[in-house]
């Protein structure tokens, strides 16, 4: 089968109205943002937009796929072991977003998050959740699927609530709050029978 080549201009005009797009949503709350302002920052015009997007829902859905999951995912695809190593690395990952994210966006433009927010989350849980399935997968061959299944959707819940709760409540560095979390980690891990 030939490989269908995407035009380079196609893929810069989509990255430049993403880009454009994460501008505006650190200046406007998401409900007043308006094509007109993205197109404004992209410096096209509206048939371009639409040519690309369906409407700023749609572009906030790849913006948040292509351009702030994608730096997660990447440092996720490469473990093949589920052991402590790997739960630390995953919780300094998802912290090290969190952190980013927080220091990306000012105060004022915490608004403009929220209605990322529930997307980012199952979007970053989903990820999770198949990392966890291939890890356990490998670890536990003979365990049925629906078995595997929720023991993946339990891991990837339990760390990314923890990152959340790192951030939201915690005073401890990652480092330590990782730490203590560990050990009921490692023990459900270490127990899950399926």
């Amino acid at each position: 089968m030939k490989e269908v080549k995407v035009d380079p201009r196609i893929i810069r005009t989509r990255k430049l109205l993403m880009d454009a797009f994460i501008k505006v949503t650190r200046k406007k709350d998401f409900k007043d943002i308006t094509i007109r302002d993205i197109t404004d920052e992209a410096t096209v015009n509206r048939a371009t937009f639409y040519s690309h997007f369906q409407d700023k829902y749609d572009l906030m859905d790849v913006a948040i796929t292509e351009e702030i999951l994608e730096s997660i995912v990447k440092h996720l695809n490469h473990y093949d072991k589920l052991n402590e190593e790997t739960i630390v690395n995953i919780f300094f990952t998802l912290t090290e977003f969190h952190t980013k994210k927080r220091t990306e966006y000012p105060p004022q433009c915490k608004t403009s998050m929220e209605p990322f927010n529930s997307i980012i989350e199952q979007k970053i849980k989903k990820e999770l959740g198949e990392l966890f399935y291939s890890l356990l997968l490998k670890q536990r061959p003979n365990m049925s699927s629906e078995d595997l299944k929720i023991g993946a959707t339990i891991f990837s819940w339990g760390i990314y609530g923890a990152s959340v709760d790192w951030e939201n409540n915690s005073s401890l560095s990652a480092e330590k709050y990782i730490k203590k979390a560990l050990p009921f980690i490692i023990s459900e891990i270490n127990n899950f029978k399926g």
